[in-house]
């Protein structure tokens, strides 16, 4: 074996490892600059009462655990043509919810109201496939206000 060459497969080598590092290094520090990620979101399911009050619930995935959620019910009044949040509660417990349920096919077992005022409001979800639907939660909205039911 020549040991010119093996002197510079290892020289090569070590020069590598340490741009490696280097860019490595660099990347983990810009990262801990960065800003924290938007928390994920995804609407679940929504409904317009007549033309004046839009109900939505959101499932928001925790910044603490990747696999919980919470469900986030929200009021719109239609005020001078634009839509205008008058109310929001969550549903159940802050993270709560299992996020992939909760965002997956099946996930609304029950989302019912009427254009009546007050509006009856009964939500039911998702838990997982194997425990099926929770108990269905009943509000009431009026004037744009949730209110338990």
């Amino acid at each position: 074996m020549n040991p010119t060459r093996s002197l510079t497969r290892r020289g090569t080598a070590a020069a590598l490892t340490v741009l490696l590092a280097a860019a490595l290094g660099a990347a983990g520090a810009g990262a801990s600059n960065a800003e924290p990620a938007a928390p994920q979101k995804q609407k679940i399911a929504s409904a317009v009462l007549g033309s004046d009050h839009r109900i939505t619930l959101t499932a928001l995935r925790s910044a603490d655990d990747g696999y919980a959620a919470s469900v986030r019910l929200q009021v719109y009044t239609k005020t001078g043509g634009v839509w205008k949040e008058t109310d929001r509660v969550t549903v159940g417990d802050v993270d709560g919810w299992f996020w992939y349920p909760l965002t997956g096919k099946g996930a609304v077992c029950q989302f019912s109201t009427a254009g009546t005022e007050p509006a009856p409001l009964t939500v039911s979800l998702l838990v997982t496939p194997s425990v099926g639907c929770s108990d269905p939660v009943h509000y009431l909205v009026k004037e744009g206000r949730v209110y338990a039911g």
